[in-house]
């Protein structure tokens, strides 16, 4: 890590901020000639110190067409930062270099430098048309941000399904899209017996009994923390999977919205996939859960098995978690699929 550290004494205001952002988005204009893919997300932050007085923090997230333009918005950076009297810190993943700027302790900014996967170096071979296709969703982001890094860091297309309203839910939407990667909002429902099943309820989550303006607000609510949501698939849900008349409920303000659904099973009994396709949203099902077992040996076990759905069927759809060995799994595993003639797709395309 290093740190540049100025010797301003007053934090700078909302304006200043925004001038800041604004040299950036220049600055990273101007070493990409103009190529690159730059979001700005202002984030409301509240000082430890002082919790009623929020502080603005702008999160920018450029994506950059070739990796060595990385060196030259460093030195942009770190200038920006001594003139506006501003610390900078830099940690780097092998596809994520991430700033900081802090004025007095304070962060103003987080800039994060991302490689899409069209320009790595090595891409997968392409499979021919009517190859058998297999979408990986990793769901449950939000929590961790070394589990979100080392899912980044993998060299081919993942289906991202992120958990709404955590402090990460923003920032791994937005690095995720900016790699390449489809995002879906895990969307948390009621568990059946979720005391007895060791579950906690989530905040905020869709219940048996809710009415249509209730289901619409939660999930709007959700959707605002997690940007650039294509679709949606169930965190638990159980008993919310198997209610008719929440899933009924559910279903129109999907086709709304233009989200698709991905039916995760996690009960026999669900009834989700066929009230999507009563109102005309595009669904699909998980066919294999990867990681019930998390070792590196079971999650390898569980893709061959996939891979067997999707070369039987023509699709299928796998689901896992950002653990250690998921991850680890998938590097190896993957490419071994692919080898065999198998298209990693994203979940989009395998929706009807």
């Amino acid at each position: 890590m290093l740190t540049f550290t100025g010797c301003g004494k007053k934090s700078p205001s909302k304006s200043e901020i925004r001038a800041v952002t604004t040299e950036v988005v220049s600055a990273a204009q101007l070493a990409t000639d103009h190529q690159t893919q730059i979001t700005i997300r202002p984030e409301i932050r509240l000082t430890p110190a002082v919790a009623n007085d929020p502080r603005v923090e702008d999160s920018i997230y450029i994506s950059l067409p070739d990796r060595s333009q990385v060196g030259v918005l460093r030195q942009s950076l770190q200038a920006i930062a001594q003139r506006h009297k501003l610390s900078i810190e830099e940690t780097s993943t092998s596809e994520v270099t991430r700033f900081h700027f802090n004025s007095n302790g304070v962060r103003t900014h987080t800039i994060d430098l991302i490689t899409p996967l069209a320009a790595r170096s090595s891409p997968p071979a392409k499979s021919v048309d009517g190859a058998p296709k297999l979408a990986i969703i990793v769901d449950d982001l939000g929590h961790d941000r070394s589990a979100a890094d080392s899912l980044l860091a993998l060299p081919f297309p993942i289906t991202v399904s992120v958990l709404p309203n955590l402090p990460l839910s923003g920032q791994v939407a937005e690095e995720a899209y900016h790699r390449g990667d489809q995002i879906l909002l895990h969307l948390p429902m009621e568990s059946e017996g979720e005391s007895s099943e060791g579950a906690v309820p989530e905040a905020a989550e869709l219940r048996v009994g809710m009415n249509s303006s209730q289901v619409a607000s939660a999930v709007d609510g959700m959707l605002e923390t997690v940007p650039h949501a294509r679709g949606v698939n169930n965190h638990q849900g159980s008993r919310a999977t198997a209610d008719p008349a929440l899933m009924e409920t559910l279903m129109p303000l999907l086709r709304e919205r233009n989200l698709f659904f991905i039916d995760s099973r996690t009960t026999a009994l669900t009834v989700a996939y066929d009230a999507a396709e009563t109102s005309g949203v595009r669904a699909a099902s998980r066919k294999v859960f990867l990681d019930d077992t998390a070792t590196r040996e079971a999650v390898l076990a569980q893709l061959d098995l996939a891979a067997r759905d999707a070369l039987r069927d023509g699709s299928a759809i796998a689901i896992g978690h950002p653990h250690p060995a998921t991850i680890a799994a998938l590097s190896e595993g993957v490419p071994r699929l692919e080898a065999r003639g198998i298209r990693l797709v994203f979940a989009s395309d395998l929706v009807r």
